[in-house]
């Protein structure tokens, strides 16, 4: 798999067209507390790992002002301003924190320009250069929040705009308002339910940023992972993460995590390579254990 560990290694996207991204991303949510609350328990590793993502090659970096709330935007600034040029950091909107794993959509217009004004302030930005909507709120008209953002990126606020937890038809309903360069969905090897928002992505050359690309263990018992592992010498974790980068090259993964070491982990995986056989046979067999797992799991996607 080679020890040097690059970023760089895993190939270039341009979101938007226009601003080319390492196809390695880091997601600053596993950053502040548990449960996406509060303080880190070590402010320095986390300090620590973000430095060490940008030393890697990393060049987007994925978070939210509701991670904390606020506390991984302040972290990053901490960390890493004045920031590289070739680093694009990306932050959401829209969701609202209460308590550990509490979280509330909201789509009030004039929260959701609240959300970008303190974002902007926070990590130190005349413009968010890419901005996410964090989930399209139902107490507010879609149309009413697609109105503001575009108002937003219109008034130079924001520059790119992308959604997250969005089906097809939601998509089309935003782009009446502004150009959607980015989906981030739930997606990994055993959860496929945004397989079809994916391929609308690939279709229309717009990123697909999977959030929880490592968050069901039930795929390390997979037969033809543990062969593949083997074979490559690699962990569940990295051969995960890369079906992920040869699934598509609109993909961009953002695995997260608090600690140096296992974003050192996460990153190698841009070094391995897979087979076309070897995809194959990972990408079925992913595709097997989600269908006899998704009618125990709960589905959060409307029917497209």
């Amino acid at each position: 798999m080679g020890l040097d560990i690059n970023a760089a290694n895993a190939g270039t996207f341009k979101i938007g067209g226009e601003i080319p991204v390492n196809r390695m991303g880091f997601g600053a949510m596993r950053i502040v507390g548990q449960g996406v609350w509060g303080e880190p328990e070590d402010r320095n590793q986390a300090i620590a790992t973000l430095k060490r993502a940008v030393e890697l090659g990393i060049n987007f970096i994925d978070t939210a002002d509701s991670y904390g709330p606020f506390i991984s935007e302040d972290l990053i600034r901490e960390a890493l301003y004045p920031y590289p040029p070739e680093l694009l950091i990306g932050t959401k909107g829209g969701h609202t924190r209460h308590g550990p794993d509490i979280w509330r959509p909201i789509g009030n217009p004039d929260y959701l320009r609240q959300c970008v004004l303190m974002s902007l302030r926070r990590l130190k930005l005349d413009q968010i250069r890419f901005w996410q909507l964090h989930r399209v709120a139902e107490d507010t008209p879609a149309e009413v929040q697609f109105e503001v953002i575009a108002k937003m990126q219109q008034e130079g606020l924001i520059g790119h705009v992308g959604l997250s937890a969005v089906n097809i038809s939601m998509i089309k309903k935003a782009q009446e308002f502004f150009e959607v360069v980015s989906v981030q969905n739930k997606y990994n090897l055993i959860n496929r339910e945004s397989e079809k928002v994916l391929q609308y992505c690939e279709a229309h050359n717009i990123a697909f940023i999977p959030y929880a690309p490592l968050d069901q263990k039930e795929f390390e018992e997979g037969i033809v992972l543990k062969e593949i592992m083997m074979h490559k010498q690699a962990t569940a974790r990295q051969i995960a993460l890369a079906w992920l980068l040869r699934r598509a090259e609109q993909i961009i993964p953002i695995p997260g995590t608090g600690k140096v070491n296992h974003l050192e982990e996460n990153t190698a995986a841009v070094n391995i390579e897979l087979s076309d056989v070897e995809f194959a046979r990972l990408d079925q067999e992913g595709a097997e254990m989600w269908e006899k797992r998704k009618n125990s799991v709960k589905l959060y996607l409307a029917e497209d």
